[in-house]
């Protein structure tokens, strides 16, 4: 009993090849965007809980814009806060979106919030 053994191609055309890099490129290009906003809002909620100590509403605010005027954050400022009390205790909590334009009318949102506890 003899067995045929076929020898065809395996593996990804040149046309293949030519659209997994750019789906990879274009994946990468939308990351390298929405990264520096991962980034700032990580700054952002530090300077929040840092803003929480603070003890009137007026003060929670201006170490808030302080810590931003460090750390170069220009989405929020203190007036964009959200200032309460919880049982003795400052919390501040914020909410934002940032709008990446990809292509023509398509827009990635994110929409970012936080507090300090």
């Amino acid at each position: 009993m003899a067995r045929s053994f076929k020898s065809g191609q395996r593996g990804l055309s040149f046309i293949g090849l030519v659209l997994v890099a750019v789906v990879l490129a274009a994946t990468g290009a939308v990351v390298a965007q929405v990264i520096p906003t991962l980034i700032e809002y990580q700054a952002i909620l530090k300077a929040s809980k840092k803003a929480a100590e603070g003890s009137t509403v007026a003060e929670v605010r201006a170490i808030f814009d302080r810590a931003a005027n460090i750390d170069n954050i220009k989405t929020i400022t203190g007036k964009d806060l959200d200032v309460s009390k919880d049982n003795d205790t400052v919390v501040v909590s914020f909410a934002y979106q940032r709008e990446i334009h990809l292509a023509g009318p398509a827009y990635l949102t994110l929409k970012y919030s936080g507090q300090s506890r």
